[in-house]
């Protein structure tokens, strides 16, 4: 089969992420002696410089490791809500929503913890040794990719006007980055220069990492962080608001490990986050496949998938969160999915139908039905993560787009490693994007705004709530074959990430039967879509009942049937739909593989 790139193949480590120089950055980290979680950290630190409008140090990041020999574990880096966070104090402000931009939409940063903790516990490397990579790329510059450009073209007028710290840093000389010229971020290079030398001397390699997280908790950090909340700042409600974040908030919250939910779909065992993201709604996906799948690619095939994805998304919107329990074991049971199983018929459905596992009733929020109407029926899905098409191929645009007061559209990254070990890490970095909130002064980067996935709603799994993390999309992957780790992979994209990821596991896993033989490169090209029919994650959570967007590489057999079956089919750009990295390691030979994503030309694999 014809494919944009080949499958790369090797024995001693393989990378693959969303840019190019972290995925060189973190190979390098491998071929000086590092293995997968040195080079991981090396790599997304990368990424927080040379994606900035994807991604920053303030952001957040589950992250899914399998170290050789051992068991797979989830470490959080998904911050929760501020003690000040509370229903009553935005309700208070005359707000329906949490904003989309903004120190109000600011959770607990936990990007940075999280790499400090698989760093100081899993890692072999001082914190000196992968901070290099980063420093060097923000002091000395980097040619920016053409999108850093264009997001910050569409926020000009915000950063002149209000958000002046980061018309510092984003448009030097007056004007947005281009192609072909460096761009540095002074700001950010001190920031970790100062780190390490504050850290120098605290003792060995561990000691020195547990100095970093007190400095970003309690030290210089923690203060800027905790001022720029505190700052009044224009967001998509079209106020100025302050934010809730504390010195207490900061010092109280650490990232931590916990085990994975997991689920079995014919001899695989895919591994997510629990349901404070959307991981679980892979597995649900999974569960609700039937025994006998319809032709791979064919119409039978992609309204199976959308049909299942919907009822999946409404037991999201009804049961997922950190707020409440969620009942878990049965949402992924096989009676309760042989149930919702039966809900799938000949014809596209366009209603949100949560189902009542063990019994319960589901609730959902008010604001859930909203459908997206009228000109900017686009625009009402949402300020966060969407794929890469341009409207209108798409009904959720890639280019972010920043309205006067704010409002925009960011995006995502993702990592994975595997290295001459065994050892594998699959990693979504979000949040804190330069279009977020403003750059903190003398940090050189923003605050992050997950808290507009909560619902300002009381009794809701997802209800913003004091201590507990808003329902993240974020959501990489690590699948096992007969119990062994084999592939880690994942893709920006908010809503769409378990959507894409579904078709490319099956391609993986059905490759045997579709094309000959375990192809990563070809999973990740094949011709890919999602729908919006569900609550959009991000403010202002906007839906669009009925809606399927397609590559137009998609047979237009395929596409004339599925919209005789009732579905709102959107053709889309040829290469327009899923972001997809992945790594993969086959236990009897040692042979290690991977293969990026070809659209939007920035992410990479690499690899020997």
């Amino acid at each position: 089969m014809f494919t944009t790139r080949p499958t790369l193949q090797g024995t001693f480590g393989m990378v693959s992420s969303t840019h190019w120089l972290a995925s060189q950055s973190a190979m390098a980290v491998l071929e000086g002696g590092g293995n997968a979680y040195d080079a991981a950290v090396a790599g997304a630190f990368v990424l927080h410089v040379v994606e900035p409008h994807l991604n920053g140090p303030a952001g957040e990041v589950p992250i899914l490791l399998a170290p050789a020999g051992g068991e797979v574990r989830v470490l959080c880096g998904q911050g929760v809500a501020p003690a000040g966070a509370t229903i009553a104090h935005y309700r208070g402000l005359g707000l329906d929503l949490v904003p989309g931009t903004g120190p109000l939409a600011a959770a607990v940063p936990g990007a940075f913890d999280a790499w400090m903790l698989l760093l100081r516990d899993h890692g072999t490397l001082d914190l000196a040794d992968v901070l290099t990579y980063a420093i060097g790329y923000a002091e000395h510059g980097h040619p920016p990719v053409e999108r850093v450009g264009a997001t910050v073209e569409t926020v000009r007028e915000l950063f002149e006007t209000e958000w002046t710290s980061s018309a510092e840093v984003y448009l030097p000389g007056g004007r947005p980055p281009r192609p072909g010229e460096l761009l540095r971020n002074p700001a950010l290079a001190a920031t970790w220069k100062r780190l390490l030398a504050e850290t120098a001397g605290a003792g060995d390699r561990e000691a020195r990492i547990e100095a970093a997280r007190e400095v970003w908790r309690s030290g210089f950090i923690a203060e800027a962080l905790v001022r720029q909340s505190g700052r009044p700042t224009l967001d998509t409600s079209g106020a100025h608001h302050t934010g809730t974040l504390t010195a207490a908030d900061l010092a109280a919250w650490s990232a931590a490990y916990e085990p994975p939910a997991t689920h079995g779909w014919n001899g695989w065992t895919v591994c997510k986050a629990g349901p404070w993201s959307q991981g679980p709604v892979l597995l649900q996906q999974l569960a609700l496949l039937p025994p006998e799948l319809p032709r791979y690619g064919s119409a039978d095939y992609v309204h199976l998938l959308v049909e299942g994805c919907k009822l999946a998304m409404a037991d999201r919107e009804a049961w997922y969160g950190d707020a409440a329990e969620v009942p878990l074991a049965e949402l992924l049971s096989a009676p309760y999915n042989e149930e919702r199983r039966g809900l799938i018929g000949a014809e596209a459905s366009y209603e949100l139908r949560p189902g009542s596992p063990g019994g319960r009733t589901p609730r959902l929020s008010a604001l859930a039905g909203r459908t997206a109407t009228g000109p900017h029926a686009f625009d009402a899905l949402g300020v966060g993560e969407p794929t890469v098409a341009e409207p209108p191929a798409s009904p959720v645009p890639g280019e972010p787009r920043v309205d006067a007061d704010g409002g925009t559209r960011g995006d995502t990254c993702h990592l994975d490693v595997v290295d001459r070990w065994g050892n594998m890490v699959a990693a979504t970095p979000s949040g804190g994007w330069l279009q977020s909130n403003p750059v903190v002064p003398g940090l050189g980067f923003p605050l992050g705004t997950r808290l507009q996935m909560t619902w300002l709603e009381e009794g809701l799994p997802n209800s913003l709530t004091p201590g507990r993390r808003p329902r993240t999309t974020l959501t990489p992957s690590l699948a096992l074959r007969d119990g062994v780790p084999v592939l880690a992979f994942g893709t920006p994209g908010g809503d769409q990430q378990d959507q894409w990821q579904l078709h490319f596991f099956l391609a993986v896993a059905l490759r045997p039967a579709v094309r000959g033989g375990l192809d990563l490169q070809g999973a990740v090209d094949a011709p890919n879509w999602h729908n919006d029919a569900f609550p959009g994650s991000f403010h202002p959570r906007g839906t669009r009942p009925g809606s399927v967007t397609v590559e137009s590489r998609t047979d237009a057999e395929v596409v004339a049937e599925l919209r005789r079956r009732g579905h709102d089919v959107t053709v889309g750009d040829a290469w327009s739909e899923g972001r997809l990295c992945a790594v993969a390691r086959d236990p009897r030979t040692g042979v290690l593989s991977a293969a990026a994503n070809p659209r939007g030309m920035q992410g990479y694999a690499v690899g020997r």
